[in-house]
């Protein structure tokens, strides 16, 4: 694949942060957590089950940050950060998170929750990526454990891409799909022109959970409008106790 030499190059990442607990909340492992996103260096990150704020955890973890996790997740490394409050409850709420080393211009949180306990969000963000000089889209996604919920999540997905992201926009989506069986490629890339970047680079898409021994391939990260240059899958330690989900990343070109 010839590759532009004067493109540009962003790194992305999508994590389920499991609410800054480990597999089985046995520990608080936020701080943690922290490092090793930082330590990736990605332009824009994706975070599910993050939360937003929880009265009980706050009073008697230890280390509980007094910001909200995706902002304490930030820190002074993504000036920019958007968050949708996806599940609420009586001691707080949790959901998705961007987080951006470019300028966040608008976001929306699009509830595509179906029935029953499971509330569910698109979060989509709208960058402005200065030496690109075009709006970029990053969606956000946690779908449903059910596969009736998540066909119409999907279809709710493919609805606001078609209303709201212009086809020549350079967009990205990433998250935990919950996808067993491997429906959302043709949906996506049928109904929006996406692309996974593992399936594009290695014929197949990774597999991220459980993180200790992966089985399902239930993580992904699309594009449309931007070459895959290179996807990795992340060092095994530390982040095999840093969720029950395995985190993906790419750099992709615009």
């Amino acid at each position: 694949m010839t590759q532009n030499p004067t493109a540009l190059t962003l790194r992305l990442l999508t994590v389920n942060t499991h609410k800054g607990f480990t597999a089985l909340n046995r520990r608080f492992i936020l701080h943690e957590l922290r490092d090793a996103v930082r330590h990736v260096s990605a332009d824009i990150v994706f975070l599910q089950e993050v939360m937003g704020a929880h009265e009980v955890h706050s009073s008697q973890v230890a280390d509980w940050p007094d910001a909200p996790h995706y902002e304490f997740l930030a820190d002074s490394m993504w000036k920019d950060f958007a968050y949708g409050r996806n599940a609420v409850y009586p001691e707080g709420h949790h959901g998705n998170a961007v987080l951006s080393k470019f300028p966040i211009v608008r976001y929306d949180n699009c509830d595509v929750s179906v029935e029953g306990p499971e509330k569910r969000g698109l979060l989509h963000c709208v960058l402005d990526v200065p030496a690109f000089h075009r709006e970029v889209h990053a969606i956000c996604v946690h779908l449903g454990l059910r596969e009736s919920h998540r066909d119409e999540q999907l279809r709710l997905l493919c609805q606001r891409i078609d209303h709201e992201v212009p086809p020549d926009a350079p967009l990205f989506i990433a998250g935990d799909f919950n996808d067993w069986r491997l429906r959302a490629h043709a949906r996506l890339a049928r109904c929006a022109g996406l692309h996974e970047v593992f399936v594009e680079s290695e014929g197949q898409a990774a597999r991220t959970f459980p993180a200790r021994w992966p089985l399902l391939r239930l993580d992904r990260i699309y594009v449309r409008n931007a070459q895959v240059t290179r996807p990795f899958k992340l060092p095994r330690r530390p982040w095999t106790h840093l969720s029950d989900h395995a985190p993906l990343a790419a750099e992709v070109a615009l």
